[in-house]
């Protein structure tokens, strides 16, 4: 009993917390045997207690009833002994219901370690699954010096936007790659759940594939600012065309942006001219602050390929452009020219501080293909940014007749913008004329309060 004891002390240890469906059985089946039993106890239980209790005054025992009395006694204390029997059968019984059951989770946890273990092994050799990567990219951390005072907690998280959660089967497609392999040309697919609000993405442990023959870039600034790149830069494996000149050949269909490959097109005189109407010019724009040299930094949101980046550093301003690589290398192409690409969708929150930037720049991408309240918020978020006095152009904004006045207009004034240019005026080609179309180009500051 001793070594029985023993053992059972150490499993219970080990695998304390654990219950087994075959444990309550067995023990549910050994409350029916002793069901008779305990009732033989409880009858005679109460019959001892009616004869000798305080009903006992009730009867009145004559002499020659003491031997029936010396039967009861004996009777009594044959059930205690049987009892007693029973309460040491019950004891036996449990102490074998627990080594069993110890047994068993034995069993099972031994099973449960050789696949792990199985797993493990898999994990080494490469043969991580998606949704284990996926995981991996969300989890938190423990901070390795624990608690931070600069972020009020002991542990980190992965940043993902919240949309990427409605869309598992295409996160665990995104997560699938060969763990210090190479990435899959999936830049088409990861944008496509970018636009739909999946931003930001989760980090993956890939490399992304490097364009072969590679050149560095020319230091000359005005070289590299209107020169078209090499193809040997790029990676062409997720766009339709394979080279830079079928995009500048591509100006000659419908679609996002293009002309705007060819630098040496339309985008050589963009922003160098302002016809008092809807097209502004640069050197106009930066006149209207006291000091054009307040103006050093700012954003181009949808930049296409950094055209207005590069207008503006020739005058010493830094413009960042943000784009999205719509079947085109639109981030490698601004990079290309010595600017600054950053890829985010229309719906991020700028990656900026608020009050820092002197300008902020979009051309006909903003317009009413965008919700109104989505578009609400992202004129707060321009505002957020601008610090006092900063400049907010808005060029060729696209809407219908009836939503300049009706929508659009109060829209700015309800954000809080003092207008130093508007224009609004309809568009000249087929559609324009038939549909109503409009476009509005304005200049607003930030209030210095």
């Amino acid at each position: 009993m001793g070594i029985e004891a023993q053992e059972e002390a150490e499993y219970s240890k080990k695998l304390q917390g654990y219950d087994y469906q075959h444990g309550h059985s067995y023990s549910h089946t050994l409350k029916h045997k002793l069901n008779p039993l305990v009732l033989v106890i409880v009858t005679n239980l109460v019959t001892i207690y009616i004869v000798t209790g305080p009903f006992s005054s009730l009867y009145h025992h004559p002499p020659h009833h003491n031997n029936n009395f010396n039967s009861i006694l004996q009777e009594l204390n044959t059930t205690k002994s049987q009892l007693a029997a029973s309460h040491s059968l019950l004891s036996e019984l449990h102490h074998r219901l627990n080594s069993t059951n110890l047994l068993v989770q034995a069993l099972l946890i031994d099973l449960t370690t050789r696949q792990q273990d199985k797993q493990y092994s898999r994990n080494n050799d490469g043969e991580r699954s998606s949704n284990e990567e996926l995981n991996l990219a969300l989890a938190s951390y423990k901070l390795p010096f624990g608690y931070s005072q600069w972020i009020g907690s002991d542990e980190i998280h992965s940043p993902i936007g919240a949309v990427c959660l409605r869309f598992q089967d295409e996160l665990n497609q995104y997560m699938s790659y060969d763990i210090g392999g190479e990435c899959l040309a999936d830049e088409v697919f990861a944008q496509m759940l970018v636009s739909k609000g999946c931003e930001p993405l989760p980090k993956r442990r890939c490399h992304p594939k490097s364009p072969k023959g590679f050149v560095e870039p020319n230091q000359d600034l005005q070289d590299t600012l209107w020169k078209i790149p090499p193809d040997s830069n790029i990676v062409w494996d997720p766009y339709t065309c394979k080279s830079h000149k079928c995009l500048i050949e591509r100006k000659n269909n419908k679609g996002y942006c293009k002309d705007c490959f060819d630098l040496q097109g339309r985008e050589k005189g963009r922003w160098i001219f302002d016809d008092g109407g809807l097209d502004f010019g640069i050197d106009r724009v930066l006149g209207t602050k006291r000091s054009s040299s307040t103006i050093s930094m700012g954003l181009d949101i949808g930049g296409g390929t950094g055209t207005f980046a590069a207008r503006m550093k020739e005058r010493n301003v830094t413009i960042i452009t943000s784009t999205l690589d719509l079947d085109g290398p639109f981030s490698h192409f601004i990079a290309s020219r010595g600017l600054i690409p950053i890829h985010l969708s229309i719906s991020h929150r700028l990656p900026f501080f608020e009050n820092t930037l002197d300008i902020v720049h979009s051309m006909e991408f903003i317009g009413n293909w965008l919700p109104e309240t989505m578009l609400e918020f992202l004129l707060y978020d321009v505002y957020r940014v601008l610090r006092p006095g900063g400049i907010f152009w808005l060029e060729h904004f696209f809407c219908f007749g009836s939503q300049v006045n009706g929508t659009y207009l109060p829209m700015f004034d309800r954000v809080g913008f003092n207008r130093l240019r508007w224009h609004a005026g309809r568009k000249i080609d087929h559609d324009g004329i038939q549909k109503n179309e409009w476009y509005i180009s304005a200049l607003l500051e930030k209030p210095v309060i």
